[in-house]
């Protein structure tokens, strides 16, 4: 049997102006070019040129996966992309090949694990709980996002990272200005340099044997491992900041949970009254609410690959996205409603392949926290405002509420 002719003539290229979205709505351009075939054309804000952007699950699955499409290779090109400026770090591990990513990111696995993450368990749930005494404390209404939301996830990456507490503020600001694409190249590379060289000089105390970390903690694996040759200080340094930056993402992912519950009173109370679903129902959350605007970082193919009755030729990028795969209906029947029955529910939100996200583990950890405490603690909670004037960030990379106005 041979296989179905390819297309001759490439699909268009549909510009993507990754716009500001109010609260959680899916993106209406992503849903147009998912509805155009699994694999489409792309540009985005800056950069240049166009992109492939591909969109069902199994082809998601399979580029996030294939070392037929390199991260590495990106370095080399100015690719559209979504962020005013690109200037990769030298050996960062967003953009490493294995077996170069492997290497590097095993240096910290041990801190990624079920037990690593255990380790933290109990000191997050004392911090969560002094934060949302604190909240109490004060009486409604409330900024449920700087009150608990954006201080907990801050406290429990610092301490997987063994970041003093003392330095936590400096931490969240440098990543703030990182994370957003509203404040210029300038001012986001060098939130970038001094995030980097705080880790440098922290990382190189671990390594040799001074300073106050835990020995399990993310930097002083690191420093072990420099010391030991595995990896070079710029390489422990890069991952460090991937990693700070990516455990500050809970907030905005919390934010979005916690808008969706509150806009969705029926749903806030069966999590109420079956506390046993809880697991399940964030993973169903997880799945939907849309975690960042556009995509990601791309990859280059290095050869010919036939993806979706399309032809993607050595050299061309390539965006997955993650959130479209999220709403695969050959994957999730009914994919734009919430479900908190869903099984099984192979979500895509910490990513497939090489470059799953280190984290997932740890931000169930947090979400599961978090949705206990503030469901058992603070029974009437609720939005103080309209729905529509819960405040979103502008520009930002990832999405969120910049504040999450509550009472009770």
């Amino acid at each position: 049997m041979t296989a179905p002719a390819l297309p001759k003539t490439l699909p268009p290229v549909r510009h993507w102006p990754a716009s500001d979205l109010p609260g959680t709505e899916f993106d209406p351009v992503l849903a147009d070019l998912m509805a155009e075939g699994p694999v489409t054309r792309v540009q985005l804000p800056h950069g240049e040129g166009w992109a492939w952007l591909v969109t069902r699950y199994e082809d998601v699955r399979l580029v996030a996966g294939d070392p037929r499409f390199s991260r590495a290779a990106v370095m080399a090109k100015q690719v559209t992309r979504l962020a005013p400026h690109f200037i990769p770090e030298p050996g960062a591990v967003g953009f490493l090949d294995p077996p170069e990513h492997t290497r590097l990111r095993r240096s910290v696995a041990a801190a990624f694990t079920a037990k690593g993450v255990e380790r933290v368990r109990e000191k997050a749930r004392a911090q969560l709980a002094e934060l949302v005494d604190e909240l109490l404390r004060g009486g409604p209404p409330a900024d449920l996002t700087s009150a608990v939301l954006g201080p907990f996830p801050i406290a429990v990456i610092c301490e997987l990272m063994g970041v003093p507490a003392g330095d936590r503020h400096a931490l969240h600001t440098w990543t703030e200005l990182i994370l957003s694409s509203s404040h210029g190249k300038r001012i986001s590379e060098g939130a970038k340099r001094e995030m980097a060289a705080y880790f440098a000089e922290l990382i190189g105390r671990r390594g040799h044997g001074t300073g106050t970390g835990t020995g399990e903690d993310v930097t002083s694996l690191l420093g072990a491992a420099v010391d030991r040759g595995e990896i070079t200080l710029d390489q422990a340094v890069g991952l460090a900041v991937l990693l700070q930056i990516g455990g500050e993402a809970v907030t905005s992912n919390s934010g979005q949970l916690f808008y969706l519950l509150l806009t969705r009173p029926r749903l806030l109370e069966r999590l109420r009254a079956e506390p046993g679903i809880r697991p399940r129902a964030i993973d169903e959350l997880l799945r939907y609410i849309p975690h960042r605007n556009a995509v990601g970082l791309s990859r280059v193919a290095l050869e010919d690959v036939d993806i979706g009755g399309v032809r993607i030729r050595a050299g061309d990028a390539v965006y997955v996205s993650y959130l479209a795969a999220n709403r695969d209906p050959e994957v999730f029947p009914d994919p734009d409603t919430i479900d908190f029955s869903r099984s099984p529910n192979p979500h895509a939100a910490f990513g497939f392949g090489p470059h799953y996200c280190p984290g997932g583990i740890l931000a169930r950890l947090e979400e599961e926290l978090l949705t206990d405490a503030l469901l058992d603690r603070v029974p009437g909670l609720r939005l103080a405002v309209p729905p529509d004037q819960v405040p979103f960030r502008k520009g930002a990379l990832i999405r969120g509420p910049e504040a999450l106005p509550v009472t009770w």
